[in-house]
Order: C-alpha cells, then structure tokens, then sequence
C-alpha cells in the first residue's frame, strides 16, 4: 500500500528557506503524480505545487510561484519542496500527496493518496 511520510517542517523568519521531503512508498511511482498541498487553521487545504514523477510536467499556485520549486529523486522514492523567501502568509500544515494518473492535478480531491502533514511557521 501506498506510504507518503514528510519531513522537514519548522519554525523560520520570514524571508528565510525550508525544504520539505515526502518519501513515498509502495507502489512503482513513474505513473504517479505527486503533489504539496496546504491547509492553515480555519482553511481549507489548498494546491500548492504538483509534478509527474516521471518527465518534466510541473505545474505551482500563484502565491508560490518563483519562489518554491517542486522537485524529486527517482533513486530514493522522495519528493521535495524548496520554499525560499518564505512569508508569514505560508504559514500551514503542508501535505504531500500521490495519484495515479497523467496529468498533474491541483484539487485535493483528485489525490487518492496523503501523508500526514508537516506543520511551517513563519515568523515576521
């Protein structure tokens, strides 16, 4: 069965860097697509970024763009988000999540697939 585990969560200053990982496992994850959601307190769970584990098809929410990059590595089943100059606003609990399909996907609904979650804090 399909494992998603993340890591890399914290506490840091706005303006600073994190990089999260999701290691995945349980499955051959070439035909997935692998996503990061978020969900702040009294929110709902937004896209954040997406991309098919194999190929080059990424896809990012607005809010992020230029300043997180979604990447993975095939060798050790793991996914990363490297969020720079992170604000006060990025402030959630952040999901990774899976799916079997083509085409990356930014509804949660779309991913049968979650870990359960890595808390990022930032401070102003």
């Amino acid at each position: 069965q399909v494992q998603l585990v993340e890591s890399g969560g914290g506490l840091v200053q706005a303006g600073g860097s994190l990089r999260l990982s999701c290691a995945a496992s349980g499955a051959t994850f070439s035909s997935f697509v692998m996503g990061w959601f978020r969900q702040a307190p009294g929110k709902e769970r937004e896209f954040v970024a997406a991309m098919r584990w194999s190929g080059t098809s990424t896809a990012y929410a607005d809010s992020v763009k230029g300043r997180f990059t979604i990447s993975g590595d095939n060798a050790k089943n793991t996914m990363y988000l490297q969020m720079n100059s992170l604000k006060p606003e990025d402030t959630a609990v952040y999901y990774c999540a899976a799916d079997r399909r083509w085409s990356v996907a930014k509804s949660p609904g779309q991913y049968d697939y979650w870990g359960q979650g890595t808390q990022v804090t930032v401070s102003s």
